[in-house]
C-alpha cells in the first residue's frame, strides 16, 4: 500500500486539526492533577478565580475578563459543595468585577464555618479585593497587590464626583451632576457598611484588631487615591490587614496552567530555569617591574 503526497498532506492536515483540542484536553487534565495535588496536601477545597485576557474564537479579539453572575453562581455552588467543617482556599487573580457578584461571594465565605484562605499570587483589585478581606487569612506573593473599594459610576469614582458639589456653588451644577453625586453618596455608604461587616467577622475568631477598622474602611472606600492604584503587602500589613507573605511553589505551578493567549512576538521572554551565577573571569595579575 502506497501514499501519494496528497494522502500525507491530509494526514498532516487532519493531525494538525487535531493537536490543538489534545494539548487542551493535557493542560486541562495537569489542572485538574494539580488542583488535587494541592487539595490533599492542605486538607482543603481549592477555587480558582483567575481572570485573564481571552482570545474569540479564531478572530483573536482580546477580551478582558472580570467576576461576572457566573462566577458568582460557580463559586457558590463550589461553598455549597464544600462540607463546614473543611476549610476553603481561594486563589484570586482578578481585576475585580461587578458589585453584585463579588457581594454574593464574599457573604458566602464568611458564613462557611471552617477557615478561609484567599491565596493572591499576583494582583487582587477592587472587587478581588473585597473577596480577600472576607477570608480569615490572606497569603500574598512578596510582590502582589490588592487595591481599593471604592465605588465607581461609569467612568468616574463616586467620591470625586462628592468633590465637585462640595467645591461648586449649588446653583452652578446640572442637575445629571447633583443625580450622580447623590448615587455616589449612597453608593459610598453601602460599601463601607459591607466592608465593615467583613472586617468585624470574629467567626471562627476574629481576625481584624476591632481599632483598626474604621482606618481600614476609610483608606479602602473613600477615594484617598485613585482606583487602580496598588496596595503593596506593606502598606497592607500596616493597615492591619491579616497578611502572610510566602506562597507555596503549588500556587505558582497551577498559575503556569492558566497562561496568558498569545498572539504573535511574546512581549515577555526568559529561559523558564532558575539563573545559575556564571564564574567570574580570572583577574589579570599584576607584573613585577624592575
Amino acid at each position: 500500500m502506497s501514499f501519494s503526497f496528497f494522502d500525507l498532506f491530509w494526514v498532516f492536515l487532519a493531525f494538525a486539526s487535531l493537536q490543538p483540542a489534545w494539548q487542551k484536553r493535557m493542560v486541562a487534565m495537569r489542572r485538574i492533577q494539580t488542583l488535587r495535588e494541592f487539595e490533599q496536601q492542605k486538607n482543603s477545597r481549592v477555587i480558582l478565580l483567575i481572570h485573564r485576557q481571552e482570545s474569540i474564537n479564531l478572530l483573536g479579539i482580546p477580551v478582558s475578563r472580570y467576576i461576572s453572575i457566573e462566577d458568582s453562581e460557580e463559586v457558590l455552588r463550589a461553598i455549597r459543595l464544600t462540607p463546614p467543617d473543611v476549610p476553603i482556599d481561594l486563589i484570586l487573580h482578578t481585576p475585580g468585577g461587578l458589585v453584585l457578584a463579588t457581594e454574593q461571594i464574599a457573604r458566602a465565605l464568611i458564613r462557611h464555618k471552617a477557615k478561609v484562605t484567599v491565596y493572591v499570587p499576583h494582583y487582587a483589585m477592587s472587587g478581588g479585593t473585597m473577596l480577600a478581606l472576607a477570608a480569615d487569612e490572606i497569603i500574598m506573593d512578596e510582590n502582589a497587590v490588592l487595591g481599593p473599594v471604592d465605588p465607581q459610576l461609569g467612568n468616574f469614582a463616586a467620591a470625586s464626583i462628592l468633590k465637585v458639589v462640595e467645591k461648586k456653588p449649588i446653583g452652578e451644577i446640572d442637575d445629571q451632576t447633583l443625580i450622580m453625586a447623590d448615587l455616589s453618596g449612597k453608593a459610598i455608604k453601602q460599601v463601607q457598611r459591607f466592608v465593615r461587616t467583613l472586617l468585624e467577622d470574629n467567626f471562627p475568631k476574629q481576625k481584624i484588631n476591632p481599632e483598626n477598622i474604621d482606618r481600614i474602611i476609610d483608606t479602602l472606600t473613600t477615594g484617598q487615591i485613585t482606583h487602580d492604584c496598588p496596595i503593596t503587602v506593606e502598606e497592607a500589613k500596616q493597615l492591619g490587614l491579616p497578611i502572610t507573605v510566602g506562597l507555596p511553589m503549588s500556587i505558582y505551578k497551577l498559575m503556569d496552567l492558566y497562561p496568558q493567549p498569545q498572539g504573535g512576538r511574546p512581549s515577555v521572554q526568559y529561559l523558564p530555569m532558575p539563573y545559575q551565577p556564571r564564574p567570574s573571569l580570572p583577574q589579570p595579575q599584576p607584573t613585577a617591574r624592575t
